[in-house]
């Protein structure tokens, strides 16, 4: 019976170690323009000057690359489990780190590991709802279209403050979330959003309707409108 070939950590460094900084990825972060993959606080920090890719070049996003960034949770478990110790040394690294850098108001640090993780993973989770604080920001008018023959439980009613502002990248679904959210609709009533008549694919980015379905027609003025409506079943 032929034996199994024992591999050895360094054999597969080229998948697991950062470009920016040669050592094991920590918290592996994969950039989604050209899935390359780096050190979360690496990519970051490298992003703090260009928007370029550092490995092949790219550019990732005119103004704000950080949209672009993925972790990699599979990736991360992979490494932690070909690396002994390595999950346990960036835990105490970690530790060390937010206890000489955030001490409390009285000196004293009464933080336990647990408390720190959870204002760790608290910090990021904001740092993804900032991705849209600097893209270039577009006003919408969000109408109710009422004549579209639907009466009773499914009939919308429109928002009492019509007007937003939002980033250009903001999707129809996102759109539709927030429309949903707003106006406190059942999971079960889906809405369409229409710009001219037309409606809009929920991918669609606002900068995207803007350049291909609003400006183009002469009439149309400024804020953008979109009508929403239920989506009639017709099954």
């Amino acid at each position: 019976m032929a034996t199994q070939r024992k591999y050895l950590v360094r054999e597969f460094n080229a998948f697991i170690t950062c470009y920016i900084c040669k050592g094991y990825l920590i918290k592996p972060t994969t950039v989604t323009e050209c899935l390359h993959t780096f050190c979360k606080s690496c990519i970051v920090q490298h992003f703090e000057d260009t928007n370029d890719c550092p490995k092949c070049g790219i550019q990732v996003h005119e103004t704000n690359p950080l949209e672009m960034l993925r972790l990699d949770n599979t990736l991360e478990e992979i490494i932690f489990k070909l690396v002994p110790g390595l999950k346990e040394m960036e835990k105490r690294q970690e530790e060390e780190f937010w206890k000489k850098n955030k001490p409390q108001e009285n000196g004293e640090d009464n933080e336990g590991p647990k408390a720190k993780k959870a204002k760790i993973d608290e910090e990021e989770d904001q740092e993804d709802q900032d991705y849209h604080r600097s893209d270039p920001q577009i006003a919408i008018c969000l109408d109710c279209l009422r004549n579209n023959g639907q009466s009773g439980d499914n009939t919308v009613k429109g928002l009492m403050k019509k007007f937003i502002r939002c980033s250009t990248r903001v999707t129809v679904g996102t759109i539709k979330k927030f429309l949903s959210l707003k106006l406190k609709l059942p999971s079960t009533c889906e809405l369409d959003v229409l710009c001219n008549g037309e409606i809009m694919g929920k991918d669609h980015t606002m900068e995207f309707i803007y350049m291909t379905r609003w400006r183009l027609r002469a009439e149309n003025s400024y804020p953008m409108v979109l009508q929403y409506r239920p989506r009639i079943d017709f099954g």
